[in-house]
This record gives C-alpha cells, structure tokens and sequence, in this order.
C-alpha cells in the first residue's frame, strides 16, 4: 500500500500555528510515503515565506515528495522577477521547477506545472504536457491506481468557480481518460471535494474523478471549511481511496471526516 498525503495552499506568510503542529502530529501518527503539494507554497512569494515552508515540510520527515507551484509561488508586484526569473525563490528552496512524478508498484502519481508568469492566476495545460502525460499513462504498469496533480481545478461546484478552471482542462481529461487515467487533482479553489467526472462528462471514455483538496494550513479558509488535507490511499490492483482530514479546532487535530473510493 502506498499512502500519499496531498497538501495543498498552504500560503505560507498566513500559516496557522495550530494547523502546523496538527498536521506534524498527523505524519508523525499515518506516516505517509510521498507529500504532495499542489501549489501555492506562499502567500507572496516572499523568500521568509519559502523559507519557512521548506523548514516545515523538511520536519514533516516524509520520505518523498512532488511539489508544483501555484500561482501565488509568482512574485506578483516585484515585476523585473516576475518577468525575467519568475521561479528564482521557488527554486531556492524546491529545486527546478518541471513535471515530475513519484511511483510505486501500486501508483504512478504525475504532477504537472500549470502556472505561467503571463497569468495572474489562471492556469493552463500545454498541447505537449497533455500528450506527454497520456504517453506516459498509457505506459503505467498493470495494477498502478494512475493520478496527475495540477494546481487549479477541471472540475468546479460553483458557479462563482468557473473562471479559476484550468485552461485546457476538457482535452486534458478526455485525453487522459483515454490513457487510463484514475483521476486529477488539484486545489487553488480551497474547497475540498471528490466529483465524478465522468458523470459530467459523457464524452469521457472510462470513470475519471476529480479530486480536490482545501487549504492546508492557511487562515485563507473558505466556505466555512476549516484547514483541510486529502489522503489517498493506493493499493496494487485496487481502487484508490481518497480520505478527506479537517482540523478539530477544539482538538488541535486533523480527523478524517470522508473515505471517497474512486470507483
């Protein structure tokens, strides 16, 4: 079994104190194989900020990881960095920034950079990362659950969310789908959910799910949804199982509140 724990939006520069000690005790009790972050590291891009999210997630003791910008990790009002080396902080403390995946007998977990320096906050696939991806899926071995990690979401539950869609998204998932793809995740939103997609779209030739996680440890919460993280469980030859934990303010804990399997 292979045991991923997907933190997304930490916004570090309005990180909780409550939710980073939560989150150590969780690793520290689940131990996962792999911590994904899928963006938006920081809240201004600010070297402190990087800073202190390296110095976090190095704590976290978690033997592997596959981290993405967001939009957020872009320095918005230094221009000349934007401009001209707009990954430069992100680098210091994550190292290039490229597509890159993790992999185990059970689970080939894809993650893709979506962010571009001519977008404020919108994100977008290229036509080669789409069939790059799907050349890659369509090679996974037999019995791998097969995820890709994006920063914003294909799939949305308000209306108030379509603009944040990721540009390329509908060829993406038919695409993937094609390949074998078990679902995309995503976050930037700060809402946590798990959508059938293919139940929203009929032009998808097999079940695809979206999976999204909320804001990790920020005070960015939204819709009455406190610091959130997803679990995905992987298992050779079974459905993945995405676990959704949100912090017990009372407690100081993250509790799972949701088992979803992606069947």
């Amino acid at each position: 079994m292979t045991l991923v724990l997907q933190m997304s939006d930490p916004h570090f520069g309005t990180e909780r104190p409550m939710a980073l000690a939560a989150l150590e005790r969780l690793c520290g009790e689940l131990r996962p194989d792999v911590l994904l972050i899928t963006g938006d590291i920081t809240q201004r891009a600010r070297p402190i900020e990087f800073s202190r999210a390296r110095a976090f997630v190095d704590k976290l003791g978690i033997p592997a990881r596959l981290v993405i910008p967001g939009n957020h990790d872009i320095p918005l009002y230094a221009l000349p960095t934007r401009l001209l080396h707009p990954y430069q902080r992100y680098e210091r403390a994550f190292g290039p920034v490229r597509d890159d995946e993790f992999e185990t007998d059970d689970l080939l977990l894809i993650a893709l950079n979506t962010t571009r320096r001519y977008r404020h906050k919108n994100g977008e696939l290229s036509e080669r990362q789409i069939e790059r991806t799907a050349q890659r899926l369509a090679a996974a071995r037999a019995g791998q659950v097969k995820l890709v990690a994006v920063h914003q979401p294909v799939a949305v539950t308000r209306a108030s969310d379509l603009a944040n869609l990721l540009r390329g998204h509908a060829k993406a998932a038919r695409r993937w789908a094609e390949a074998g793809v078990d679902a995309i995740v995503g976050g930037h939103i700060h809402l946590p959910y798990v959508l059938p997609l293919h139940e929203r779209r009929p032009d998808l030739p097999r079940p695809v799910w979206a999976v999204q996680a909320g804001t990790a440890l920020s005070t960015r919460v939204r819709g009455g949804i406190p610091n959130s993280v997803n679990l995905i469980r992987t298992e050779q030859g079974q459905a993945a199982v995405v676990e959704r934990w949100d912090v017990d303010e009372t407690a100081g804990l993250f509790q799972r509140v949701s088992s979803t399997p992606l069947t």
